[in-house]
């Protein structure tokens, strides 16, 4: 341990002496490690926020939607579910906790005096808010009662506010929603961007009235999420569900489904899975650049020993065995890539929170612990790797031919 200790000693005595070269060599590790750690940063920034937007549904959350397969889409083929299939999972499959149908509604526009806008109108029931975890910041939500009424209520999203210039408290405001006019009941807590789309460009109304607006059309362009009763029950109960659909939809053995049923976490998982490969593959191109300043320390390595020739000569004779100068010559290379590698995760940091404030609605950057670790121990590696040549061209020395060298 002692013999370690003066070799670590002498190494940054040895770096310490030639400041600007160290800084030099090491630009390659840090200029490596500082790309990495941006990229990373702004990938894992914006798979968190994903993950967050999807964990609010829940772990017993399932959603049922329809599925067109390519080859049925260029047949110009469109497969949607049916307002069976909402019965379906109401009142024929053991297990089924909520449900919550949500159906887009076609509107030619929404209009508020003399403005008029655009945002999604979707038709549910009460549910919605459990299900979803999107509750009202004023007023209130959907009822039952306005369902079975068929009242002609709304519950308006942020943007759809702005947008319609509604005043700052709009409930009891009235907005057209094609021919017809609606109370607006109620206020969406605002959720932000998701993948660049608005999550609060959008108006809600009692499922049964969009079911009226839509003509009791038999397969609108709708989706169904609902809840396991019991949470150990997720897996069968989307065996149950499929088999079930299937089956209403009259699907014959061997034949494609036409719908998903799809867990809340198996969105999230999938996200990551995407994001993990992406900043594997993003993080290798970037990581060549490491490579690059590897050989940069090995080069300068090589001319530090061809310098120190003489002094190699001096400690060997003084008894320096050929452990001492290898692991010697090992640590000066390490600490140049592990210093390169720390400041240019501090460098990568900065840049990546930078970058992510100059993108609008871009998520904040994160640097998880691991990535921080890893880049910092490959820096290091790469230096005791690259290191390896001139460590070994140092410790091999004969030390009368080295005390002789001029």
């Amino acid at each position: 341990m002692y013999a370690f200790l003066e070799a670590f000693r002498a190494a940054l005595t040895s770096l310490m002496a030639h400041r600007m070269r160290s800084f030099l060599t090491t630009l390659g590790i840090l200029i490596g490690t500082a790309s990495v750690i941006a990229v990373v940063s702004l990938v894992q920034g914006f798979s968190r926020s994903i993950s967050d937007q999807f964990a609010d549904l829940g772990s017993n959350t399932l959603t049922l939607q329809a599925y067109t397969s390519f080859s049925d889409a260029s047949l110009g083929k469109e497969n949607r579910l049916s307002f069976d299939d909402v019965d379906l999972l109401r009142y024929r499959i053991a297990g089924v906790g909520d449900v919550v149908p949500m159906m887009a509604v076609p509107s030619t526009g929404i209009g508020y005096r003399s403005r008029t806008a655009m945002p999604q109108v979707i038709a549910t029931t009460a549910d919605f808010t459990v299900v979803r975890g999107l509750y009202p910041e004023a007023g209130r939500f959907i009822v039952d009662s306005d369902d079975q009424s068929r009242r002609r209520v709304a519950v308006v999203g942020a943007k759809a506010i702005e947008d319609l210039e509604l005043p700052e408290d709009p409930v009891g405001e009235y907005i057209r929603i094609g021919a017809e006019w609606f109370k607006v009941v109620g206020v969406l807590e605002k959720r932000g961007e998701l993948l660049g789309f608005s999550q609060d460009n959008l108006v809600i109304i009692p499922f049964d009235v969009g079911r009226a607006m839509t003509g009791n059309e038999v397969r609108p362009r709708m989706s169904v999420s609902f809840t396991a009763q019991d949470i150990e029950d997720v897996e069968p109960l989307r065996e149950r569900v499929k088999r079930a659909i299937r089956a209403s939809h009259r699907l014959k053995p061997g034949q494609d489904d036409d719908f998903k049923v799809e867990a809340a976490d198996s969105f999230v998982k999938q996200f990551e899975q995407i994001t993990g490969t992406a900043t594997a593959v993003v993080g290798g191109v970037v990581s060549i650049s490491l490579l690059v300043g590897g050989i940069g320390i090995m080069n300068i390595m090589l001319v530090s020993v061809t310098e120190r020739t003489r002094e190699i000569g001096i400690l060997k004779a003084l008894g320096a065995t050929r452990r001492d100068i290898l692991v010697q010559f090992l640590l000066e290379a390490g600490l140049l890539a592990l210093l390169g590698g720390l400041i240019g995760i501090a460098l990568g940091y900065g840049a990546g929170i930078l970058v992510a404030s100059m993108i609008p609605n871009f998520p904040p950057a994160q640097v998880p612990l691991w990535v921080v670790g890893a880049a910092a121990g490959f820096s290091a590696l790469v230096g005791v790797v690259f290191g390896i040549m001139p460590a070994s061209k140092a410790a091999g020395l004969d030390p009368i031919e080295a005390l002789r060298y001029e």
